[in-house]
């Protein structure tokens, strides 16, 4: 019975990217939320041709199906023509052979002031066809102090990239619902998009190593932990088509993502969020290399404890965060973050006690609190002497209750880079 479940979710979710036409064929659309500032808007999307097969009529496990046939059968329209209008902005832009496309639209005029979430319209030029849509953009107010750029995959919720078998369990089976948040997370990310002032609104942007199909399901599960809404961007679409029924691959596509994200809000600092399990601190290191002085901080969730090819990645990162001035915090819980974040007036003091009733025990999160470990010097040489001296390593390696991995803050003594909006 429980396979015969899991086996009808699977269905569920691998057909709810083709039910959005609501049956019908032919050439569509799709948009992802973008994000942009007052002089440009950034939107991803694809535009396919997509075979009916008659699902408007069907119903139940017969109209899955359908969904799900439809979706391997669709192809991208190579080379097509879009135009892409908000308010008196215009562009056209062409899509590359597989359908995806990219827009960077100019805007003459700032867009209106009082509303955060804008509307483009996209219609299709080439080849004929009656096809439009809208695509939703968040542009910060002008008053936003500051960019966050968070990983999901076990950054936001527990998704075990290290094991290939129950990250595709959890990523194509799983639904909104039975997804598991990592504690806090909801109120930490709030603060932050609220800021120190409790009403900066800052842009929050999430990428992921998941495929396209899973937008929706993170969008509810978003919706269901309290998490801000955001652009998601995805590093690939997975090829489940006949053309192309292996992923495609994604080299340097995450750090591209990022270094447009850095261009598109030139004017304000950044936050980083990722974990240790894969390469966000690799990303990072280039990240702060090729930008020094743009990074404020950057949150480390540890999840991989006694890993020692992980830890030199983290021992490189360390260096680059030093020599641009910012500072890193690996932390096992959401907790440790925000108590950092407070300090470096990034959020409000008061959503402290928010993110400890997040944790869901406030015993537990006060007991990890004082078992930080903080690696440091007077100044910056003397935190790159603590680090040479093998410090940042000995920390990393500590033992914690229930084999927790440790919290770990690496800074210089004296801060030389004043909080956004000082």
């Amino acid at each position: 019975m429980a396979i015969r479940r899991a086996l009808y979710r699977l269905l569920k979710v691998m057909a709810r990217p083709a039910r959005a036409d609501r049956g019908r064929g032919g050439l569509v659309i799709q948009p992802y939320r973008g994000y942009g500032s007052r002089r440009e808007v950034f939107i991803m999307g694809r535009v396919f041709h997509q075979p009916g097969l008659g699902a408007q009529k069907a119903q139940g496990a017969r109209r899955d199906l359908l969904d799900i046939l439809r979706r391997l059968l669709r192809w991208g329209v190579g080379d097509a023509v879009l135009a892409a209008r908000l308010g008196e902005a215009r562009q056209r832009v062409e899509a590359d052979r597989d359908g995806y496309f990219r827009i960077r639209l100019p805007l003459d005029h700032p867009p209106p002031a009082d509303s955060r979430w804008h509307r483009v319209t996209l219609e299709l030029e080439h080849p004929p066809g009656a096809a439009s849509t809208e695509a939703q953009v968040f542009i910060p107010p002008a008053d936003a102090r500051y960019v966050v750029i968070s990983d999901i995959d076990d950054t936001v919720m527990h998704t075990g990239v290290a094991n290939k078998v129950m990250m595709i369990w959890r990523l194509f089976v799983q639904s909104a619902d039975s997804r598991v948040a990592f504690p806090g997370v909801g109120a930490l990310y709030q603060a932050l998009y609220r800021g120190s002032s409790g009403r900066d609104h800052n842009p929050l942007l999430y990428v992921s190593r998941g495929p396209w199909m899973i937008y929706d399901v993170l969008e509810r599960f978003f919706h269901l932990q309290g998490i801000p809404a955001g652009p998601i961007l995805f590093l690939r679409e997975w090829g489940l088509t006949l053309q192309r029924p292996l992923p495609r691959r994604a080299e340097n596509h995450k750090l591209d993502l990022i270094r447009e994200m850095l261009t598109v809000y030139e004017d304000l600092p950044f936050v980083l969020i990722g974990d240790s399990g894969q390469h966000d601190p690799e990303i990072y290191a280039q990240v702060v290399r090729e930008h020094p002085g743009r990074v404020q901080a950057i949150y480390i969730r540890n999840v991989n404890h006694g890993d020692a090819s992980r830890r030199q990645a983290i021992e490189e990162l360390a260096g680059e965060v030093l020599e641009a001035g910012s500072s890193l915090v690996l932390a096992a819980d959401s907790f440790v973050m925000a108590e950092h974040a407070v300090e470096h007036g990034l959020i409000a003091p008061t959503a402290l006690e928010q993110v400890l009733e997040g944790c869901q025990a406030l015993e537990a999160a006060s007991r990890t609190h004082k078992a930080t470990r903080h690696v440091r010097g007077g100044r910056l040489q003397g935190t790159r002497q603590a680090i040479a001296r093998g410090e940042l390593e000995v920390a990393l390696e500590e033992e914690t209750d229930q084999d927790r991995p440790p919290n770990v803050v690496v800074e210089s003594g004296r801060r030389d880079t004043p909080p956004p909006g000082n």
